[in-house]
């Protein structure tokens, strides 16, 4: 007779060193013992060692064959180093001589699976759909999203806020992006510890009611138009509010309870085995409470010791720092004005925003999207002009100011240049015209 078996394994980390063992009882004289790692499926089998007994010199001490006992053995493979690729299953096959006659054997086999773990690799935290503006006067959804790679299996991802676990509404699917602010009817508990007096909200409704009309206060965009339209005033019995008044101020919606959360989970498996876990958490933004606020994700993973964790804090932009190049411009040359930081960290990333007080940019357009502003060959005519870069986030926005000084340009003769700061066709033919006139008179 013979049994084998393999002795179970718990699933173990990759770069671990794993024994695999073989254990098998037999009263017959052993013939062989091979090791066969399968993969596709148990399509194809792998030797991965080979014992011959036909072919052993260490074999005689072992016993005669015509003996009648039960005699226990043990095979064992190393593996010094596992890696993710060695998950899957693996046999110990076993022949023994039959005792009727020599030229026949008889096997048995055992099975396992090793199941590799491996822990996630990296972790990062980002907020979807950035940059994104800001918005004083209306309620505007958030997204950060966790994303944690290499994990297998997939790990346990979760939220803290300011170091608490955030009990968050599971979602199946992610809401819609046209949708309103997010809502749950699950009781809730104020975020903060102040009430607005009767002034801030009798100023925050009037705002609302003036945007309910068709009116446009003052928003983080100066150059579309600070004067009011005449034909929507505010009626004489409504508090007329000073611009510098409601550039600070939050319409009622932003001074509710704390928001409700959303929490969904998507996987992407890869080619290595290893799987992708993104953890959106979604919920109605308030500018006042969550600014500055402190958010982390952790993961959870049965091969890590500890959670791993990655933070992020929810910052306005504040006091941009504006450099421009070069430092002495001249007329003709190319002028760049770039954001090179603020005065804090800033997430997440902000959307900047140029324009040219009180008239169009260079190009003729009234604004310009970008983190630099390029004013290629510069015209005299800038000299003194003012040009306004706001930068925000969903946190907040700011506003900086920075004025061009064009000096002139020793190599271009004064009065050559076109309105581009350039000498043009125009200057030619009228140095061709004086100089025609010349010979005329002389002649």
């Amino acid at each position: 007779y013979l049994t084998v078996n393999i002795e179970p394994l718990p699933p173990v980390v990759a770069g671990d060193a794993v024994t695999l063992k073989c254990n098998f009882k037999t009263d017959g004289r052993m013939r062989e013992i091979v090791w066969y790692r399968v993969t596709d499926g148990g399509t194809i089998k792998q030797k991965i060692f080979t014992f011959d007994a036909m072919f052993s010199t260490n074999y005689s001490h072992m016993e005669n064959y015509r003996k009648r006992e039960d005699l226990v053995y043990q095979s064992t493979v190393r593996l010094p180093e596992v890696r993710i690729s060695d998950n899957g299953p693996y046999e110990c096959h076993v022949g023994i001589y039959d005792r009727a006659t020599r030229e026949k054997v008889v096997l048995a086999s055992g099975n396992i699976f090793l199941n590799v773990m491996a822990p996630p690799t990296s972790i990062e935290v980002v907020a979807a759909d950035t940059p994104a503006p800001f918005s004083r006067y209306q309620a505007q959804n958030f997204t950060l999203v966790c994303i944690v790679s290499g994990g297998k299996p997939a790990p346990m991802v979760y939220f803290k806020r300011d170091g608490e676990p955030i009990d968050a509404v599971p979602l199946s699917e992610p809401p819609a992006a046209s949708s309103g602010p997010l809502q749950d009817s699950r009781p809730f508990r104020s975020l903060l510890h102040r009430d607005l007096d009767d002034t801030k909200m009798q100023k925050s409704l009037s705002l609302l009611d003036a945007e309910n009309r068709g009116g446009r206060p003052y928003t983080e965009r100066p150059s579309r138009g600070l004067t009011p339209d005449p034909n929507i005033l505010l009626q004489p019995t409504t508090e007329n509010i000073p611009e510098t008044v409601v550039s600070r101020e939050f319409p009622r919606w932003v001074h509710s309870a704390e928001p409700t959360y959303f929490l969904r989970h998507s996987r992407t498996p890869s080619s290595d085995g290893t799987v992708e876990v993104r953890a959106l958490l979604t919920w109605t933004l308030n500018p006042q409470i969550d600014n500055e606020a402190l958010f982390s994700c952790e993961v959870k993973h049965p091969a890590l010791s500890m959670p791993m964790q990655a933070e992020v804090t929810l910052v306005a932009p504040k006091g941009p720092k504006i450099v421009m190049t070069p430092s002495r411009a001249r007329v003709g040359d190319t002028v760049r004005i770039l954001v090179h930081g603020f005065q804090n960290e800033v997430f997440p990333e902000p959307m900047f925003t140029w324009t040219r007080v009180g008239s169009r940019l260079l190009d003729g357009s009234a604004e310009f999207d970008g983190k630099e502003l390029v004013l290629e060959r510069v015209p005299a005519e800038l000299n003194g002009s003012m040009y306004r870069c706001t930068a925000q986030n969903p946190l907040g926005s700011t506003d900086t100011h920075t004025r061009l000084i064009v000096f002139e340009n020793p190599n271009i003769p004064r009065g050559t240049e076109d309105s581009n700061g350039s000498t043009g066709p125009t200057g030619a033919r009228l140095t061709l015209v004086l100089a025609l006139t010349v010979i005329l008179e002389l002649t």
